[in-house]
């Protein structure tokens, strides 16, 4: 029984050694544990900090990034309207050019079919004149190979011209 009633010597030697080693402790070991447990806690603070102010900054730079999302679709709008006002103006510019070039090609056409039938009417008109020139001229030579037939035109002719 001698572990459940101590002698006084080994409670003696028990609480110096006990004093020996938390005076050891204290003064070696408790220190920097205290010393590294609080520069940890700190380091963990400055790392809850740094991640809120991250936190705060992604928030900042995502508002940024929405105003400028939010600007660029806008000016890409303003881009593909003018594109679209530049695209249907140059589009009826040149329905007018067309218009205008296809007017005066119908009536220089136009022109032209004219001067072509007045031409045309007019080379008829001659060879009509020609033909009808050779045929009077193939009758009166049949009719007058012979002289008799020839005198009496002649003087028919002459008859008329004194009448007139």
């Amino acid at each position: 029984m001698n572990l459940v009633t101590p002698e006084i010597g080994l409670i003696f030697w028990t609480t110096l050694v006990f004093l020996i080693l938390l005076f050891l402790l204290n003064k070696f070991a408790w220190k920097p544990i205290l010393g590294a447990v609080k520069g940890r806690e700190e380091a963990i603070d400055k790392a809850l900090s740094a991640a809120e102010e991250a936190k705060e900054e992604i928030k900042k730079l995502e508002a940024k990034n929405q105003d400028l999302l939010a600007e660029a679709r806008k000016e890409r709008d303003e881009l593909l309207n003018a594109a679209r006002d530049t695209r249907d103006k140059i589009v009826s510019e040149a329905k007018e050019t067309a218009k205008k070039e296809s007017e005066k090609i119908i009536s220089s056409a136009k022109a032209a079919i004219a001067n072509d039938r007045k031409n045309a009417i007019a080379q008829m008109k001659e060879e009509i004149a020609s033909l009808s020139v050779e045929l009077a001229e193939k009758i009166l030579k049949e009719q007058l190979k012979d002289d008799t037939k020839q005198k009496e035109l002649v003087s028919k002719y002459v008859r008329e011209i004194n009448l007139n």
